[in-house]
């Protein structure tokens, strides 16, 4: 008898019925890794850069310089594991919408080629594994973790109550640095709360141009989105989330006496957020994805300026 194949065990921890013979077969080849793969956004790494330069960033702040190996390890680790976790939960909470929206109705779980219950199992393992990663660090960081998970689960479900669900998901997306800061120095200080709260601005404003993406489609279904909410301002005030995120965070550098490349670094990132503008003033679908997609090269902008700042301080 043949061994069990990896999908197969995954499908009966879910409840599922395993696939047979030439089907398990033919599934696994044609779409088995694929879909799983598919529905963590393993082919999309600008989601988890997004979360991870400002988890970064604040893991240098709270270390001073260099944090180290294996905080450095830990972290990179656990905001991919955490954000394909993510994943998971979002697809199976948004599945009765996504089929209705041009961008996320071929998603797996959506068109049902991953059941819900094999989504929520992967997402766990990988939650579960990340917070194997955490264990290694201290107590502190241990109990972060929880509210961490907790705001990962609360946002997919912000979309229906929340006016600005994308303040959520700032939240979410900047968790990373109250934990950086717990793993480093034992404690959470106001340093970190500065920076978490600048960067809230930033995905303000790249999720804002990812809803404004979906926005016709949203608003047949009924989904709240700050590109809704904001209505004709929305170009505005993506433009001065940005601002408010890299003076927070140049003001950030400056405390800590960063020098003269990180402020090129913070220069370089504006001159993408002003870039970002033109891609999106005209409020196109192609003009305003491209602009989300390219958000983490100015993440990248800043955490680069963070590091060289302390090197060469």
């Amino acid at each position: 008898m043949k061994p069990e194949t990896p999908w197969n065990r995954l499908r009966r921890a879910a409840g599922v019925a395993p696939l047979r013979g030439e089907a398990a077969t033919r599934s696994e080849q044609a779409t088995g890794v694929g879909l799983y793969l598919d529905l963590i956004r393993w082919n999309r790494p600008a989601g988890w850069l997004l979360l991870l330069w400002p988890t970064l960033g604040a893991l240098w702040f709270a270390a001073d310089g260099w944090p180290g190996w294996h905080l450095l390890i830990v972290f990179v680790a656990g905001t991919v594991l955490m954000r394909s976790a993510g994943c998971c939960i979002n697809d199976v909470a948004d599945r009765d919408f996504d089929r209705h929206v041009k961008r996320t109705a071929q998603r797996p779980v959506t068109r049902g080629a991953v059941s819900v219950k094999e989504a929520l199992a992967l997402g766990a393992v990988l939650a579960l594994a990340a917070f194997g990663l955490v264990l290694t660090t201290n107590r502190v960081t241990v109990l972060w973790s929880f509210a961490a998970l907790a705001i990962t689960l609360v946002y997919p479900f912000a979309k229906r109550f929340v006016s600005v669900p994308q303040a959520v998901l700032g939240v979410a997306f900047s968790f990373g640095i109250p934990m950086a800061f717990a793993a480093v120095r034992g404690s959470v200080p106001g340093l970190a709360w500065w920076l978490l709260a600048g960067n809230l601005f930033w995905v303000l404003a790249y999720d804002t141009e990812y809803a404004m993406v979906d926005r016709d489609d949203d608003l047949k279904i009924g989904m709240k989105t700050s590109a809704i909410t904001f209505g004709r301002f929305d170009v505005p005030i993506v433009m001065a989330s940005y601002a408010i995120f890299l003076a927070a965070w140049a003001a950030a550098g400056a405390g800590r006496s960063l020098g003269v490349v990180f402020f090129i670094a913070i220069g370089i990132a504006a001159a993408q957020a002003l870039w970002h503008w033109r891609l999106i003033r005209a409020r196109t679908r192609d003009g305003c994805f491209k602009a989300f997609r390219l958000n983490h090269w100015l993440g990248f902008a800043v955490f680069a300026g963070v590091a060289a700042g302390y090197a060469l301080r």
